[in-house]
């Protein structure tokens, strides 16, 4: 089996696959903020569309561009978009454009957790 690029572990429970150990804890403990009524809605994997899909005037198709956070949910009426990183992955340039898009285009500052 291939070592992952930073060490974490994709691990199966009974609520879905997570990309690593901390995700699923972060995943639990949102659940019972939940449960006690502290946030509302929570979801995991909602996709976002940061770019459309387009054509140049050559007809080249050029794919779109995504982004989807680990977990959304309400917090006092609010949307929250969270995300589980690591201290290095919070900075590798792919996501720290992701989360300029996402204020751009959707007025939203993603909340990262890390354990």
């Amino acid at each position: 089996m291939k070592r992952r690029k930073y060490g974490n572990t994709k691990i199966d429970t009974p609520d879905g696959r997570f990309d690593s150990r901390g995700e699923y804890a972060r995943w639990k403990d949102l659940k019972l903020l939940e449960a006690a009524g502290e946030i509302k809605s929570l979801k995991r994997q909602v996709k976002y569309v940061l770019i459309p899909a387009q054509v140049g005037k050559s007809g080249k198709k050029y794919r779109g561009s995504t982004y989807t956070p680990d977990f959304v949910y309400l917090e006092n009426g609010e949307l929250v978009v969270e995300d589980y990183k690591s201290l290095i992955t919070a900075k590798e340039p792919g996501f720290v454009m992701k989360k300029k898009l996402m204020l751009k285009e959707y007025g939203i500052e993603i909340r990262i957790t890390h354990g």
